[in-house]
């Protein structure tokens, strides 16, 4: 009789724990009352939410159970959620977005600003110092600067090929006005660019040029598109939209408790982060790749420093070219008794009014210019922001949860833990997509990636190795040309087609396609040129690419 009693009262218990857990009969017009404030607040209909708590066999997502919930309210609050959470993320990536694209404009503004300082120094002191020599070949400077700037752009050029077809011009134009008295052939001229590397006319500045602008432009160039493709990974991962079973965990630790008549219950830290780690699986999983492309970032900011540093070089082109120019009018005599040894002497020009003295007209003295801070001060700020942001991706669940999501402060009896007001005892899942598989929140297919995301992880992959290519100086796109070859109308080195001969006058169409445009790319030298190869990385390489990953990635999945 006694066990029997004892029975009763547990039963009781029970009974009585479970109407607290929904509100008890008496409050069921209060419960249903804060379900339809918070209904209407979201712009809902309140014609749906019923006077009293109504049987909930009805309910798929919350537990069954008395509610205040019909079915149609549970599938506009399951929506709603959704909504909700996909517009939290787009807020808190935008913050992201907006630090990586200031990054952006304030490195890009200043990279500029060396080269445009350096053209503008030139425009105002070489007309003075070689007076025709410059005046006549003015086109030829403002064209190598326009192709240092759409190179640091994205332009599809060989930047050492480049300056080799500048200097080859150079020389065969200053050729022609230093001596307008010989008529000079294209054969000629085909023997003087074959000369010109064993007599370097323009002494050492077009190798140093070579050598130094191309490791400053190569890793500025890699740097300000890292910025870009950072910021656009985040952009484009935000947008991925969230999957249907997710949308149901979400509104089960969002609105489930109102539905029960226990609204102010908010969700438990864990159950929290079980829920999101669930549903941005995918995205946590770019973690590793994101991580390698900051710290790549990180690193190349130290080829930005020194002599050879971008800082120093980018500032500076317009020295080697006065240094090239002085050299070559200074040496007129010794190099021209060379070439006539090694090509012969030119016929005279009977029509011309012979040969006309060109010495500077004053003496140029070009000194560099000091570093402003101003790029000390960005590189500081950039890598505090960007070792900030390493772990953005596996901090979204939590960070969600603590700003967006009116998380518990602690996990304790009176927070909702997705049935009722109370602890939560599963543990907290890992990070990424494989870790998901006992997730006891959210419903994840880890044998199916997200391929959106994938394809995002691959990008970084690929930029990564771009920026870590830069900083041993090397162009990720021309990995293949040769770093040995030399010879340029000034011993700079170039290949034997550049040099040997006399200078190719390409289309200008058919090496200028952008292969990694920065934003804000003007559409002179953009779109014009968009389809004049395949960018790198072809979309063909990089779906086989993906494939291959994901290949190999698969026995982990299952």
């Amino acid at each position: 009789m006694e066990l029997r009693a004892g029975g009763w009262w547990l039963l009781c218990a029970a009974a009585a724990l479970a109407s607290c857990a929904r509100g008890d009969p008496a409050s069921k017009s209060r419960s249903c009352s804060e379900v339809r404030q918070v209904y209407g607040a979201k712009g809902f209909s309140l014609s749906d939410v019923p006077q009293a708590e109504i049987s909930g066999e009805h309910l798929r997502i919350c537990p069954q159970g008395y509610t205040c919930c019909t079915s149609e309210m549970e599938e506009n609050l399951a929506n709603r959620s959704r909504a909700e959470l996909e517009t939290a993320l787009l807020d808190s990536s935008r913050v992201l977005q907006a630090t990586l694209a200031a990054q952006l404009r304030g490195f890009d503004d200043h990279f500029q600003q060396l080269l445009n300082d350096s053209e503008r120094t030139l425009q105002d002191t070489f007309p003075g110092a070689f007076g025709e020599l410059y005046e006549q070949n003015a086109k030829a400077f403002r064209d190598l600067y326009a192709e240092l700037r759409l190179y640091y752009r994205g332009g599809s050029l060989h930047l050492e090929e480049t300056l080799a077809e500048f200097w080859a011009r150079l020389l065969e134009r200053l050729f022609k006005q230093l001596h307008p008295q010989l008529l000079l052939p294209e054969d000629y001229l085909d023997c003087l660019g074959k000369q010109a590397e064993p007599l370097r006319p323009f002494g050492d500045a077009p190798r140093k040029l070579r050598l130094r602008a191309t490791r400053a432009f190569v890793a500025t160039r890699a740097f300000v598109q890292g910025l870009g493709v950072a910021g656009d990974v985040v952009r484009k991962v935000a947008q991925v939209p969230l999957g249907p079973e997710c949308s149901r965990a979400v509104m089960k630790l969002l609105y489930c408790a109102h539905c029960l008549g226990v609204p102010g219950a908010p969700p438990c830290p864990d159950y929290c982060r079980n829920v999101l780690k669930g549903c941005l699986a995918n995205q946590a999983d770019l973690d590793a790749e994101w991580r390698n492309l900051l710290d790549s970032m990180v690193l190349i900011t130290d080829k930005f420093w020194g002599p050879e540093g971008a800082e120093n070089v980018i500032g500076s082109v317009h020295l080697w070219l006065a240094e090239a120019v002085s050299t070559l009018q200074d040496n007129r005599d010794a190099f021209m008794a060379k070439v006539i040894q090694g090509c012969g002497n030119p016929r005279v020009n009977p029509h011309s009014p012979g040969s006309e003295e060109r010495r500077p007209r004053g003496k140029l003295a070009l000194q560099e210019k000091p570093p402003t801070g101003e790029l000390e001060k960005l590189v500081s700020e950039a890598k505090a922001q960007l070792r900030d942001a390493q772990d953005f991706w596996v901090s979204l669940p939590g960070t969600l949860c603590s700003e967006k999501m009116a998380m518990s402060a602690a996990s304790d009896d009176r927070c909702w833990n997705g049935m009722a007001k109370g602890r939560y005892l599963p543990e907290v899942m890992g990070d990424g997509l494989a870790n998901q598989i006992n997730n006891p929140e959210v419903e994840v297919d880890i044998t199916k990636p997200d391929m959106a995301i994938r394809q995002q992880i691959m990008q970084l992959k690929i930029t990564t190795n771009r920026l870590r290519s830069a900083y041993n100086g090397e162009d990720a796109d021309f990995q293949d040309a040769s770093d040995d070859g030399s010879g340029s109308g000034s011993g700079d080195g170039c290949p034997e087609d550049v040099c040997g001969h006399r200078v190719n006058k390409k289309n200008p169409s058919s090496r200028t396609s952008l292969t990694h445009a920065l934003p804000g790319l003007s559409e002179r030298e953009g779109p014009k040129t968009a389809a004049a190869g395949c960018p790198q990385p072809c979309p063909a390489l990089l779906v086989v690419l993906l494939t291959l990953v994901l290949s190999a990635a698969r026995p982990r999945w299952r």
